[in-house]
Parts: structure tokens; sequence; C-alpha cells
């Protein structure tokens, strides 16, 4: 049965009030937002022993309609590992061991490997792109419980693409990741969804969140934003999808309350406008590969 979220993710506030309502896939999907900080998030939602089938059978078939990798999927990871390492490559001049949560079949892995030289490590629920990533010679595990469980040492890198928004506690997992797995000057890279620019609502898709929210987010989980955009890439030349941070660890984290963020709903629709018009207008350059 599904849950309904009493807390919201972010600030730990009880109030709410509903956001959006939508069908996915067949699914009713309804988001709600926070009305002391102005998170989104979907309530109600899976439960954590829902949320693990549906990752390791269901996942991988409902967004890419086949639970074994597609050459259509593995250029899109190509292309979107392309980006990150560009966004990255400036800043970190050396990366001796790298673990990508959420690996997919290793192709991030093998981009920043080929890059940098590194050890690289996965961790991957679905077991079919799993098994490819370890047919590629890469260490994965279905989950960061067994990885930790193996005793992995810490990592200097840690990358998160498209998978924050998966996570019913992201303040309380990257807590995690900063105490147990990244030494004191290691490095976070994550990107998720820009709730101004991109569809967002899915049903795997438990936050929402906005580059207000998702800095909140880290800044409350104890990290410093070291490089951050907005952009399409590589979707689209005209829409800011995603939002992309890299972020380093702090010594005091900052626990002062969350700062609530306004007009969400307004800046959604907004955003939105922009992206139906957009479309119609200049269609070429609005859409380079569609998601």
């Amino acid at each position: 049965m599904p849950e309904t979220v009493m807390q919201c993710p972010l600030c730990g506030s009880g109030g709410s009030r509903p956001f959006d309502q939508g069908e996915f896939h067949a699914h009713v999907v309804e988001n709600r937002i926070c009305r002391a900080c102005g998170l989104v998030y979907q309530s109600p939602r899976m439960t954590e022993s829902e949320s693990a089938g549906f990752y390791a059978e269901e996942y991988r078939l409902l967004q890419e309609g086949s639970a074994d990798p597609t050459c259509r999927n593995m250029a899109a990871q190509a292309k979107r590992a392309r980006s990150l390492l560009e966004f990255t490559r400036p800043v970190i001049p050396a990366v001796s061991c790298h673990l990508d949560i959420g690996c997919s079949m290793g192709i991030l892995l093998q981009h920043f490997q080929y890059n940098y030289h590194n050890q690289a490590v996965g961790v991957e629920p679905g077991e079919a792109h799993r098994l490819r990533a370890r047919e590629n010679d890469f260490t994965v595990y279905a989950s960061l419980e067994e990885l930790e469980k193996a005793g992995q040492a810490r990592f200097d890198l840690v990358s998160m693409s498209h998978i924050l928004e998966h996570l019913p506690d992201p303040v309380g997992y990257l807590i995690h990741l900063r105490q147990s797995l990244l030494p004191e000057d290691g490095w976070l890279l994550l990107e998720v969804p820009n709730l101004y620019a991109h569809n967002s609502f899915e049903l795997a898709h438990l936050v929402a969140f906005s580059s207000h929210t998702l800095c909140e987010t880290l800044r409350r989980a104890g990290f410093e934003i070291i490089k951050f955009k907005k952009h399409g890439r590589p979707n689209s030349e005209l829409f800011p999808l995603f939002l992309t941070a890299l972020c380093c660890p702090v010594m005091q984290p900052d626990l002062a309350p969350v700062c609530p963020e306004h007009g969400v709903a307004f800046k959604r629709r907004l955003g939105m406008l922009r992206r139906w018009l957009l479309e119609r207008i200049l269609p070429g350059r609005a859409w380079l590969v569609k998601y």
C-alpha cells in the first residue's frame, strides 16, 4: 500500500498542500508542496519495500520499454557521461577512487576512468544493467548496504546522476555519504531534473528540485557547492532541464533553518509555458535528444 509522507523531506515540516496530480504510465502520481520551505515532493508514494522491488524488476521496463540494456539508452548515457566529465574536469585534476551510485551499465564509470585512470566502483539495483557493468570489469554492488558490508574504502569522488530525486530522504542519504564514504577532501557530483523546465513528475521521482531547494538540501547535508549549472545538455540547447552541482564536504555543516522558496507554482507554470512556446518556435534547437 502507498505511504503518506507526513513530514517534508527537506525541512521536516508537517504542513503541505496539493501541488500537482497526473498520470504516468497508467499510475496516478500526486505531488504536494511544503508550506514552510516550498519543496515539492510525491505523496502518497511507494513504501521502502515496494520501491526496492520496483527498481530491481520494473523500473527499466517502465522507463525504457525493456529490462535489458538498449542501444538507445547506451547512447543517451554516453552523451550524459561526456557532459558530466566536461563539467567536472576543470575543477578536479585527479581522482583515485570513484563511486557512481545508480551506475547502470557503467558508462559514466568508463568515461571517468578513461580520463582519470582511477579505480571505479558502482551501485546498481537493476540486475541486467549491473551484470553488463560487471562484464566490463567494474565492481558493482546491488545496493549501498552491500557495498558497505564488503568493506570498501572511502572514495574521493562520489557521483549521483539522476538519483537524488528518487530517494525518500535526500538530506539523510547525503549526510550518510559525507560521513561514511567521503574523505574531508572528497567530491560529490550530482545531477537532477529541474522543476522549472523538466516534466519532473514521474512515478519514481519522489522529490522535484528547483535550484533553491537543491542548494538548501546540499547545505543541510553538509556540502559546499563549488560549481553549479542549469542546462539542457545533452537533450536541448534551449531548456534548463537539469541542475548539476559539484560539491565538497564542510567541516562544520550549516544547520541554520531552511530558507523558504516562494512563488514555486508560478515559476513552474512560467517555465513550462516557456518550454511549450520554444518547442513550437525553435523545434530544431529545442530537442537534440528525446528523453
